[in-house]
């Protein structure tokens, strides 16, 4: 009984640090002042965006999207750090939105852009509508954000059947949330920030993939290859009067399109996939230490892959955007457990309808390719080293 009538103070605390973190890194100190860790003397953390004192210990187990990973999450230093990163990082869209974008004319073209077939799953709804101008998108965070949150906390209550605590997951939600919809976001604003305050370095010219193609086969990388064709036409094979014919000038002559014969999966690759599945990658994430000291030659020892995600496509799919993302380990190449963010792509009002689209993934415990029950965790990537190497030297 006590707990239920906690819960709306509880929920309220909540929200309530959510806004004066996000003013505070919108208008306050924190929108010019350095980052300091909260241990600093100089650190201008407020204190509710600090760990507390029983931050090493609780009782309170969530079941939630972090717990796979850390254990009362909410308790940890790990998700006040979180807290931290995700709000300044919430605000730092407002101050980019009308500043040069290095793929548009500005940020918030670009977030219009890429929100165009992104919904908040089960709703249908398409992000974009939310972010045309400033305003609405601070609306959006003010209103649409916490009430999300809250709605998302209610239904894993239900799902679980009473085991989570809806307090703790509307905190993970709100404040720290570790889906791959938030960590994408962090990944655009960290880079649309870096490419502003560098005045946008020559590397940025990679994001346009003809770009990429061209440097690429200058520089002797394995590019996926490309037609030199001016053009090509596309015809209807059952269409008169002028009508299912489609005219595609090349980007090798100036046009808009890049033209390729498609490309299919390997054996291995085809062994975990249904048929009628789509060109199925491996997602391969960098670092380089090249750039720490610029007085010396970067050599490919200062490059390291850090994780790398098979894209296990859906059968009948397009591409594999609508796949099961498997983690797999960069030393021994074995497959681990996979995931979904497919869920996100689901726009259009039907996906209101009970069970079209789920609201949310599980945490990495897929082992089987959901089209046919294909076993895939456990399988090791042949010759993960030499794929890893080849990663490794493209990027130096």
């Amino acid at each position: 009984m006590g707990q239920i009538i906690s819960l709306p103070f509880k929920l309220a605390s909540t929200t309530l640090t959510f806004y004066r973190g996000f003013l505070h890194y919108l208008v306050g100190p924190g929108r010019t002042s350095p980052y300091l860790p909260p241990s600093h003397p100089e650190s201008n953390v407020p204190s509710y965006l600090r760990p507390r004192g029983d931050a090493s210990s609780s009782d309170v187990t969530p079941v939630s999207s972090s717990s796979w990973t850390v254990p009362n999450f909410t308790r940890s230093p790990l998700f006040f750090q979180h807290a931290r990163m995700n709000i300044f990082n919430l605000a730092g869209a407002f101050y980019l939105y009308a500043k040069p974008h290095y793929r548009k004319d500005s940020y918030g073209e670009d977030l219009v852009d890429n929100f165009a077939n992104v919904a908040v799953p089960g709703t249908g709804l398409t992000l974009s509508w939310f972010v045309w101008n400033r305003p609405l998108a601070f609306l959006t965070a003010m209103v649409a954000m916490p009430a999300a949150s809250a709605v998302a906390a209610f239904h894993l209550w239900v799902r679980s059947r009473g085991k989570s605590s809806i307090s703790e997951e509307y905190a993970i939600r709100l404040l720290a949330p570790d889906d791959w919809f938030s960590y994408w976001r962090l990944n655009c604003r960290v880079a649309g920030l870096h490419a502003l305050l560098n005045g946008v370095p020559a590397g940025y010219e990679m994001e346009n993939k003809w770009t990429f193609l061209e440097e690429g086969k200058k520089r002797g990388v394995p590019v996926s290859p490309y037609l030199e064709t001016p053009a090509v036409v596309v015809k209807h094979r059952n269409e008169e009067g002028g009508l299912g014919i489609h005219f595609y000038r090349n980007a090798t002559d100036g046009g808009d399109w890049i033209i390729q014969e498609r490309i299919l999966n390997g054996e291995w690759v085809n062994r975990h996939l249904p048929d009628n599945a789509p060109l199925s990658t491996f997602r391969v994430i960098t670092q380089s230490r090249g750039a720490i000291d610029v007085s010396k030659e970067c050599k490919v020892e200062d490059v390291t892959a850090l994780s790398c995600v098979f894209r296990a496509g859906r059968k009948g799919a397009a591409t594999d955007h609508d796949s099961i993302l498997f983690d797999i380990d960069v030393k021994s190449g074995e497959v681990l457990g996979g995931t979904t963010n497919a869920h996100w792509y689901r726009t259009g009002l039907h996906e209101v309808l009970p069970g079209r689209c789920p609201w949310r993934s599980d945490d990495h415990a897929v082992t089987h390719h959901p089209d046919g029950n294909i076993p895939v965790s456990g399988s090791v990537v042949p010759d993960i080293r030499g794929m890893l190497s080849l990663v490794e030297t493209s990027h130096h």
